[in-house]
């Protein structure tokens, strides 16, 4: 279908309900002259509304790694709303939470323990932010509220989330958020189009030695950072990088929390980044795949010793250790789901099939290598992006081009600022990353 009209007809919509949605991370203008409308999902595709099939290149939003529409999780879920629709997240509880907490636990590093829930991944970044500076308070170390982000680090959208982050576009518009320094991104000229983890760079992590001289430790609560960062266009740590940035940390007795909204349940091909990586954080906030994205939730996990600290109050028993939380916090719809999209990682061994097709991805993806306007190729896991050449004053043109011949070719990639991301499907086959690489080859060629 050709006509706005017609579309927007075939599924239903009128243009008043068109123009009542103002939607998130969207240029709402341009969607609106040509709506891009999903109707369903199954397995690796979308099917719009004119009943194409697009391939998911991106597994929804980092979301549904186990394919779209999963049996498993919908009977669950189906299940829960007939039994359970809601239950008060404050002074009571239901079975799946402790369920969920401790299935979490089983695919955490030694130490991680302890799982606080929220609603997404930008209010568990708020959680584990109010939980850094909550510590030391709770430690008498009350001056320990400066939190450290980094250049180019994505961690949601609310102010805790935009401060630490480093997309400057996330953060201009809003003007002051909260106190925050930022160590600089391990993007090197020397590490362009390294295949995985780049050797160049650990030395970056040193910067954190400068925050802690301008700053004194005794001031600095948190260092948050992403493990491989993904919204910037999925940039993996130099080698060495986050052990270096765990031993500063431990040095001046700063909290080390990393993000893996992304990088969580599977994603790097490991149960969690810090796994594939080697280092243990402090805490960590996950997200996204950890009910396939199929009912919003997050989480934060912390060590048992951080937990501990708040449940040594000297106070009556009956009392909050943290006035903190969410009304949907472990919902029970979304415990459900949680299980049983955790029972699907480990059922259709999803994880260690990320590891598997991860060198496939990589092979492929850096054949692009050479096309005109790629400047840089990195990936790691089922993750990979490319970075664009800018068109002259405009250099988020040509992402958005590209992502627009690729969805008018059947698939479905991520195009931000100056890249363009994938996150494929646990379940992609070898032929679905051909042709993948294939029409982004093509799309990109269309440029000239």
């Amino acid at each position: 279908m050709n006509n706005k009209n017609e579309r927007l007809a075939a599924c239903g919509l009128t243009q008043q309900q068109l123009d009542a949605y103002w939607m998130p991370y969207t240029g709402n203008r341009d969607f609106k002259q040509d709506p891009r409308i999903i109707v369903s999902a199954e397995g690796n595709y979308y099917t719009d509304v004119d009943g194409r099939k697009i391939f998911d290149g991106l597994s929804g939003l980092w979301t549904c790694g186990a394919g779209h529409s999963r049996p498993e999780i919908t009977e669950a879920v189906s299940r829960q709303i007939k039994e359970l629709d809601y239950a008060p997240a404050f002074q009571f509880g239901h079975p799946d939470a402790f369920k969920l907490a401790h299935r979490i636990t089983e695919f955490m590093p030694e130490g991680l323990n302890r799982v606080f829930f929220t609603g997404s991944g930008s209010e568990s970044v708020e959680t584990a932010l109010k939980v850094a500076r909550a510590y030391w308070r709770k430690k008498g170390m009350a001056s320990k509220t400066c939190l450290i982000g980094r250049i180019k680090g994505y961690h949601g959208v609310n102010f805790g989330g935009i401060s630490v982050g480093g997309i400057g576009a996330n953060r201009v518009l809003y003007g002051e958020g909260i106190e925050a320094s930022h160590l600089p991104h391990t993007m090197l000229p020397q590490n362009t189009f390294v295949k995985g983890m780049p050797t160049e760079g650990a030395y970056l992590a040193d910067e954190l030695e400068q925050l802690v001289a301008l700053h004194d430790a005794s001031n600095i609560a948190a260092v948050i950072v992403e493990p491989l960062a993904g919204s910037a266009g999925v940039i993996p740590p130099p080698v060495g990088y986050l052990q270096r940035l765990r031993d500063i940390c431990d040095k001046h007795n700063i909290l080390l929390i990393f993000d893996e909204v992304i990088c969580g349940f599977g994603r790097m091909g490991a149960n969690t980044g810090a796994e594939a990586f080697g280092v243990v954080p402090d805490m960590m906030t996950i997200a996204k795949q950890m009910t396939n994205g199929a009912i919003p939730m997050g989480a934060l996990v912390a060590r048992q010793e951080i937990y501990d600290t708040f449940m040594d109050t000297g106070g009556k028993d009956y009392m909050l250790e943290m006035p903190h939380g969410y009304t949907y916090s472990a919902h029970p719809v979304a415990c459900a789901a949680g299980l049983a999209a955790l029972d699907l990682l480990e059922k259709d061994q999803l994880v260690s099939r990320v590891s598997s097709m991860a060198p496939k991805l990589e092979e492929l993806l850096h054949s692009l290598k050479g096309s005109q306007y790629v400047t840089d190729i990195r990936n790691y896991g089922l993750a990979g992006a490319l970075t664009i050449e800018s068109a002259p004053g405009e250099p988020a043109l040509r992402p958005y081009q590209i992502a627009m011949s690729c969805w008018k070719k059947g698939f479905y990639v991520r195009y931000g600022g100056d890249t363009i991301q994938l996150g494929l499907p646990f379940t992609v086959e070898t032929d679905e990353m051909d042709r993948l690489i294939n029409v982004l080859g093509e799309s990109i060629a269309e440029l000239s």
